[in-house]
């Protein structure tokens, strides 16, 4: 790993790819830097913060900024959509929009998962350590619950751009009804919402991967928008910016 001022995400180990999504470093320059802008992506982390220890963030419904402290070294593994509920042994519904700290999840996890967590993966630990207890502890969980699969094939399929939750629900031959349901208890939220997460993340990617952000109609018919003005107010309401401002954003060198 990393450990050099900056963000970046390794992927999972192969037997955990079908649950986690990566495992990611954190570290802030000594000078310290702006907020970071977290948006919704229909996952769920553990975190390890140098001094503090373990966390939990529930899935996001809306943009969020993170303080950025000067000199902080934070870890995490990232679950997939509906793999989050099932490791964790409870509805995500219930951690929606939700941050748990050290202390909160010594009560706010089932099955003694929280103690054991904030135990475990505890502040005073070497990064490389905590993160290394991290992916372990989940491993475990995924072991002991692994991600609910009409979910996760929910998710590859509205993933794609122009899906509909109808045709998906029947595809995967059950009623609308029940992929709601399974939905809401391993990511935290309905099919449609979580279509329009992966809608919004389709776009992101591309500004991240270096597309021009001077023609917002074609990115946004590549990424499945009816047009630039429903993109617009998808940025809007799951970034709160625009999509030119959220580019250029997202385009801001980290300091060094």
């Amino acid at each position: 790993m990393d450990w050099s001022p900056g963000y970046r995400e390794y992927a999972p180990p192969a037997g955990l790819a079908h649950a986690l999504s990566c495992v990611w470093v954190s570290v802030t320059p000594a000078a310290g830097a702006a907020p970071t802008l977290v948006l919704p992506d229909a996952c769920t982390d553990l975190i390890w913060r140098d001094g503090d220890g373990v966390s939990l963030a529930g899935p996001d419904t809306g943009p969020l900024l993170v303080p950025s402290p000067p000199g902080s070294v934070i870890a995490g593994v990232r679950f997939r959509p509906g793999a989050g509920g099932p490791a964790l042994g409870l509805p995500l519904s219930a951690l929606l929009d939700q941050h748990l700290g050290p202390g909160d999840l010594r009560t706010g996890l089932p099955g003694g998962r929280g103690p054991a967590l904030a135990a475990q993966v505890h502040g005073g630990l070497a990064a490389g350590e905590a993160l290394g207890r991290l992916v372990r502890l989940a491993g475990e969980m995924v072991a002991g619950a692994p991600p609910d699969p009409l979910v996760a094939a929910a998710g590859r399929d509205l993933a794609r751009p122009g899906a509909r939750v109808g045709p998906v629900a029947r595809d995967l031959g059950i009623s609308e009804r029940q992929l709601h349901r399974r939905c809401v208890a391993a990511v935290g939220y309905g099919p449609v919402l979580l279509r329009r997460v992966l809608r919004f993340r389709r776009f992101v990617s591309r500004i991240d991967a270096g597309a021009v952000a001077d023609d917002l109609a074609v990115l946004a018919a590549d990424a499945g928008y009816a047009d630039q003005a429903h993109l617009t107010r998808e940025s809007r309401e799951l970034a709160g910016l625009t999509p030119a401002a959220l580019a250029r954003a997202r385009r801001v060198p980290a300091p060094g």
